[in-house]
């Protein structure tokens, strides 16, 4: 007999009605009209070291975004049915996880890109009967990671990073990635909804590698 797949656990649902009302910071909110509608898929599970993120890190070769690691995601495309159609394809594309497993929690709040124009719909899920995941896609990831929440959490694994225009945003040294941008920010704000954030050093401050830099400087 196979054995039941886990329910969606409370903490997950209390996360979740947070992730879908919470409010969006000024610079984040999308104009009333333009840019290129996109979705990433948040995806919690249940590791070893309890609830964990499905992250990706992307290719040096991609033109865009290259060497950053990320959720999985992408832009929508004209076959998709909406946010969580896209991010679960794009997911499967980049990381082989089986759809079905996948158990969607809620869908957040829409969050603009400035630099790229991308207004992008996370879309929180659970892992309700995880896969196997690898860098399907070698072209455009490099790397799959189940990064638990507890590292993410750890203070001794969190830091200030310092754009080359001085701008300083939260950024977290996990699994041998700088997690940082646009992701860490949704990382950081999930940790305080969800209750798991704990006192750090936001004095720390790090500039970025030379080499991300250089990759950024793609975009």
């Amino acid at each position: 007999m196979t054995p039941e797949a886990p329910q969606m656990p409370e903490w997950l649902t209390t996360l979740a009605e947070k992730a879908r009302n919470m409010e969006v910071d000024p610079y984040l909110r999308p104009p009333a009209t333009g840019g290129r509608r996109a979705a990433i898929l948040v995806l919690f599970g249940e590791g070893p070291l309890g609830p964990d993120l499905l992250l990706i890190q992307r290719s040096d070769a991609m033109r865009k975004h290259a060497g950053q690691p990320a959720f999985p995601g992408g832009g929508l495309d004209e076959d998709d049915d909406g946010p969580i159609a896209a991010a679960l394809r794009e997911a499967e594309e980049e990381t082989g996880l089986e759809p079905a497993g996948v158990e969607i929690a809620a869908v957040m709040p829409e969050l603009y890109l400035r630099h790229s124009d991308n207004r992008v719909t996370p879309v929180l899920a659970w892992w309700r009967d995880p896969s196997a995941v690898h860098a399907a896609d070698p072209r455009e990831v490099a790397s799959v990671e189940r990064v638990p929440v507890a590292e993410l959490a750890d203070p001794a694994n969190r830091v200030m990073i310092r754009s080359p225009d001085g701008y300083k945003s939260p950024a977290f040294h996990v699994r041998g990635l700088l997690v940082w941008g646009f992701t860490a920010g949704v990382v950081d704000r999930l940790l305080s909804l969800g209750g798991w954030e704990k006192p750090w050093d936001r004095n720390r401050v790090e500039g970025l590698p030379a080499q991300v830099i250089s990759l950024a400087a793609r975009d």
